[in-house]
């Protein structure tokens, strides 16, 4: 998710920003202000990585504002100048601003922009899952998993190390969160596709890589099976009669 913060004092300037990127995904508005001080606290506590700012607004020199931001965030993280005219637009490219829109600014200005802002960071697919019972949290990595068990209505999931870890929700609760090298081969099982060094439709066993685990699948997820020996299965083959 994309975090953007907007340092601004007109109320409908923040409205339409708001509105446009609310129609694209991957976008989550942190807050607005107009205040120095209050900008300036609540995107070191935030740290957003989408910084819209109305140069105007900034007393003295603004680029030194964005100076002085820059030693405290994230190095990707993305400066979008608002003015009511060109005199400042050299010297934002200068200091390294992404955009720079010129009121009034219109939808597709912002479409615009949050589009190539989209193309130049891809939100990166979450390498962590977070298992949750009561007041304790877990995270786990999901290059780690070789797969999930059914049981009951708990599951549990198999690592890479031997260990194996419980979670109190139902297999099919993890089912759409988890990355697509996971797919579901049993009514009991998800298995990370990344692990599997042999699938054998005789006895619908996989065999995983380094492990003596042997994971089922039935006919009903077959066509998941087949995807995956598609996906794993390199363009030359040598048969062995």
């Amino acid at each position: 998710m994309n975090r953007y913060y907007i340092i601004e004092s007109e109320l409908v300037m923040i409205t339409k920003i708001k509105r446009v990127l609310a129609e694209l995904s991957g976008f989550h508005c942190i807050g607005n202000a107009s205040d120095y001080n209050e900008s300036m606290n609540s995107i070191l506590k935030e740290m957003p990585n989408l910084i819209f700012v109305n140069i105007d607004l900034v007393r003295g020199n603004p680029f030194n504002f964005v100076h002085e931001l820059n030693q405290y965030l994230k190095s990707d993280t993305e400066f979008i100048a608002i003015s009511s005219s060109k005199e400042k637009a050299y010297e934002a490219i200068k200091t390294g601003f992404f955009d720079y829109l010129l009121n009034p600014i219109t939808d597709l200005e912002i479409r615009k922009m949050a589009l190539r802002f989209k193309k130049k960071h891809p939100i990166k697919a979450k390498k962590t899952i977070c298992l949750k019972s009561y007041k304790d949290y877990q995270y786990l990595n999901v290059d780690e998993i070789l797969f999930l068990r059914a049981d009951n209505n708990t599951t549990d999931f198999h690592m890479n190390d031997g260990s194996v870890v419980n979670s109190f929700k139902t297999l099919k609760t993890y089912e759409s969160i988890l990355p697509k090298t996971f797919l579901r081969v049993h009514k009991s099982y998800i298995i990370n596709s990344d692990y599997v060094s042999r699938v054998n439709y005789g006895n619908s066993r996989f065999t995983l890589k380094r492990h003596k685990h042997n994971v089922p699948f039935t006919k009903t997820y077959r066509d998941n099976v087949d995807l995956m020996i598609n996906s794993l299965t390199p363009t030359s083959k040598i048969l062995l009669n």
